[in-house]
This record gives C-alpha cells, sequence and structure tokens, in this order.
C-alpha cells in the first residue's frame, strides 16, 4: 500500500465516515472477520442478526407489525433460516402500495430513493444510515480481496443522475482527495471515447468500477485505434449492475491485461454478491439472507434455477424482507477454494442495459431514457423498443394522470436525447410482455453499434439466451 493510500484508507476516509454519522469502519472490521468463520458458523449468526432485525420491525414498522399479527408469527422464536418461509414475499407493487407504513416509526433523516428496476416498474424507497453504512463496507472488503482500497486510484465509469448530478464543490473535492474519477456513461459518441481513453491513459487508475457494456466499449474503441491500455497499471476491473456477457470480459481482460471482478447488486436489493480472485460470487450473508424460488414462491435447493429472492438485515429503517428482485440465480453449497464461509451464486442472470443512438450517429447509455419514465407518476411500467435511428416507441402502461401533454412531455425530452428529427411513437398498452424467460427488458435497440459489428452476433446470441 503506498503512503498516500494508507493515509487515505486508515485516517481520511474513517475521519469522511465519521462525520457523516455512518458506523462503516466498524461494520467493515467486523466484516473482515466474520468472511473466514466456517458455513455453519455463519449460519449461525445470520440467524442471530435475522432474528433481532424482525423483532425490530414487529415493533416499529406499522406494515410488518400489522403483517406477522395476521400471520401469528413471532420474531422472538425464529430458530432457523428456513423460518423465513412463513412470511410473504415483497415486492415492488406491495411496496408501493404500502407507502409510508414500511417505514419504521424511528427512522431519521432517510434518503429517498428511485429505481426502474430490471421490470421498468419505477419504485421509491428510503434508505438509512445503517443501511448506507453495511453497504460501503460490504463493498470495500471485496474491493481489498483485489489488493486495493480507497485511496487507490480509481475510475469509475457510471451514468446514474445522483452521481452525476452531485457534483458539487464538496463532492468534487472530496473525489479529488479519495482520487476517484467519474466518466460518465451516457453518452459514448466517438469523440467522448477518444476523451475517455485519453483521461483513462492520463489518471492511470489502479482500479475501474462501473457497467461491463460500458468498459468493454471503451476497451474495444481503444483496441480499434491501437492505443495501449495495458501499461497503465490497472489491478482489477469491477464491473457490476448488468449481467457480465463472456465477450465483454474477454474484451476488457484482454485491453486492460486485468481480471474482471463480477458483482451483483442494487440500489434497492443491497450489495448481495461480489466474485473472490477464485471466481467465486461470495454473498454478503452477515447482512443478507438469499433464497432462490419458483414461480409459486416454493424455495428451491441449492443447484436449481429461480428468481432471487432477498433480505436485507440492515434495513430496520425501511424493511426488505424476503424482496423479489427480478432476477434468475442458482445457489451453490460448493464450497469456494479462497476458504472464506461466505455462501456463494453460482450463476446470476439478471439485469442487463443496451445502449442506444441518437440520429448523428451519438450513442449513449440506455439509461439516459430511462431516467426520463422511471420516476414519472403517471407511468405504471414500460418498455422502450429503438427500431432505428429514426423511430422508437415507448410502451407504457399508464398510471393515474395519464393524458397527452404527458406524452407530449414524453416525446419532447425523448427528441432531446436522440434528435429532434428522430419519430418517438409512445402507444399506451394493457400490459408488458414479458420475454421468454419471464424477465421484462425494459430497453431493446435494433441498431448495431458503431463498430462493434464482429460482435453484434455473440453479443444477441447473449441477450436471447439469458434474457
Amino acid at each position: 500500500m503506498n503512503p498516500y493510500t494508507a493515509v487515505v484508507s486508515q485516517a481520511l476516509f474513517p475521519l469522511h465516515e465519521r462525520l457523516k454519522g455512518h458506523t462503516t469502519i466498524v461494520v467493515h472490521r467486523e466484516l473482515e472477520r466474520s468472511q473466514w468463520l466456517s458455513p455453519p458458523e455463519l449460519q449461525a449468526l445470520q440467524v442471530e442478526r435475522l432474528r433481532h432485525f424482525l423483532q425490530d420491525i414487529a415493533q416499529h414498522v406499522p406494515w410488518y407489525r400489522e403483517c406477522f399479527d395476521a400471520l401469528g408469527f413471532d420474531p422472538a422464536r425464529l430458530q432457523s433460516i428456513e423460518d423465513l418461509q412463513s412470511l410473504p414475499l415483497l415486492d415492488k407493487a406491495t411496496i408501493r402500495q404500502a407507502g409510508d407504513a414500511l417505514r419504521s416509526d424511528k427512522g431519521r433523516a432517510l434518503q429517498r430513493f428511485n429505481t426502474g428496476g430490471s421490470s421498468g416498474e419505477p419504485l421509491i424507497f428510503y434508505l438509512g444510515k445503517e443501511r448506507v453504512s453495511h453497504d460501503v463496507a460490504a463493498k470495500r472488503r471485496a474491493t481489498r480481496w483485489w489488493g486495493v482500497d480507497i485511496g487507490d486510484r480509481e475510475a469509475v465509469v457510471w451514468g446514474s443522475p445522483i452521481e452525476l448530478g452531485a457534483q458539487d464543490r464538496v463532492r468534487q473535492w472530496r473525489d479529488q482527495l479519495f482520487r476517484s474519477h467519474l466518466i460518465p456513461a451516457f453518452d459514448m459518441s466517438p469523440a467522448k471515447l477518444d476523451q475517455y481513453i485519453a483521461d483513462l491513459r492520463r489518471q492511470r487508475p489502479a482500479m475501474v468500477f462501473g457497467y461491463p457494456s460500458s468498459i468493454a466499449l471503451i476497451a474495444s474503441a481503444a483496441q480499434q485505434r491501437g492505443i495501449a491500455l495495458n501499461d497503465l497499471g490497472v489491478k482489477v476491473v469491477f464491473v457490476t449492475s448488468e449481467r457480465l456477457y463472456e465477450h465483454q470480459r474477454e474484451t476488457i481482460e484482454s485491453v486492460f491485461k486485468a481480471p474482471v471482478a463480477n458483482g451483483y447488486g442494487g440500489r434497492d436489493a443491497g450489495f448481495i454478491a461480489h466474485q473472490c480472485p477464485e471466481g467465486s460470487l461470495h454473498i454478503t450473508a452477515e447482512d443478507i439472507v438469499v433464497e432462490i424460488v419458483d414461480g409459486a414462491g416454493k424455495v428451491l435447493p441449492p443447484g436449481e434455477r429461480g428468481e432471487i429472492v432477498v433480505t436485507h438485515m440492515a434495513t430496520s429503517d425501511f424493511p426488505f424482507v424476503r424482496y423479489r428482485t427480478g432476477d434468475i440465480g442458482v445457489l451453490s453449497d460448493t464450497p469456494c477454494a479462497c476458504g472464506r464461509g461466505l455462501p456463494v451464486l453460482a450463476e446470476v442472470m439478471g439485469r442487463t442495459t443496451d445502449f442506444v443512438q441518437a440520429s448523428d450517429g451519438t450513442v449513449m447509455h440506455g439509461l439516459a431514457l430511462i431516467y426520463v419514465l422511471r420516476d414519472m407518476p403517471e407511468v405504471a411500467e414500460f418498455k422502450i423498443v429503438q427500431e432505428s435511428l429514426s423511430l422508437t416507441r415507448v410502451e407504457v402502461v399508464t398510471g393515474p394522470g395519464w393524458c397527452d401533454a404527458v406524452a407530449d412531455k414524453v416525446r419532447a425530452d425523448f427528441r432531446e436525447r436522440l434528435g429532434q428529427s428522430v419519430e418517438v411513437s409512445v402507444d399506451p398498452v394493457g400490459s408488458i410482455t414479458p420475454e421468454a424467460s419471464g424477465k421484462t427488458r425494459y430497453v431493446v435497440s435494433r441498431v448495431p453499434l458503431p463498430g462493434a459489428a464482429n460482435e453484434t452476433g455473440n453479443m444477441e446470441q447473449s441477450r436471447s439466451q439469458n434474457q
């Protein structure tokens, strides 16, 4: 560890977290210890934490207090993880319907978040300092598995307006202090790709973090231009938020000459799992219980594929109990060669985000269109299909307040991003038809990416097989 990284990770970052009222450092210290517990010891820890968590929300969260009373469920009597199956599954519709009844009466200074989720259904929820502290600690633990830490140079290829809109002076100062450099994933035009490649060569990050599709596009552009990125000193490329396809992994690892570490999670479900150097996706079992269920909600054993259901035990302010992620996965019961007792997700078949193109050829992240729709109360569900550079269709399951003026706003906002000459067809529908896998893709682009013709076949095959 170089001296600057040591100062940031051991002094400045702890001070930063303490000033924010977070317990990140204490939680991280415990996670570093507990990862080496045996599976039975970790299971016992899970049960103990789960019991306390459920007792807390039974007392302080109105929705769960009524739910437990109706079921005759006493969390104090919980003896095993299997006892969770007495409780109902939680989905986005239930969360929206419950509203403030899901907020703890002792919750303070909660942050409001929203997400389109992998189904395109806008969801509003709240996070407290406990949840944020645990997620940051879990992410840091996984980062350290690869020999990097907070304070090492980091390039973040990201596109959320929360990140992009928060670039005020304090945030910029903090990022500079922690040596974290943001590369916006929304705009992937040829000129921007040249700029991002130059930024990477200038910054020389020890780690890269972001969407696999965006990082792979940057890597492909560098390869096509004959610009080396294998001499920057990148130790690891962390990818998350989308499904990682094998051709993306191969491209990234070939160009950066660094391993790709896959991560799985979301703003709603939390930091669920991260890949260790031995290749296993380890679940953050100290905070999270993962169940795999079939279409009827029955829990499946390891080795069988089903929907990933998550209970996050650091969400007492706004509980996520048996939350349906909408993603498909498989649990493993084979211990990892790394020696950690943390359980393993053998496979995740989940969210993916396409790129779309403006009429002038500018490539942008599909989230640039998603954010137009996802927080509109008049939109219940949606699906975006870019048929060509001149035509984009938007299927909308309408909610209360939908009218021609709202449809006109959608068209106008889309044209601001895609070009004023683009025809934007907004079509109210009764429901969004899912893919054969049962997943609803919220962005589908039928326009091949520039310079990616040699990958289109594999990319489309991966999409059709895995979504």
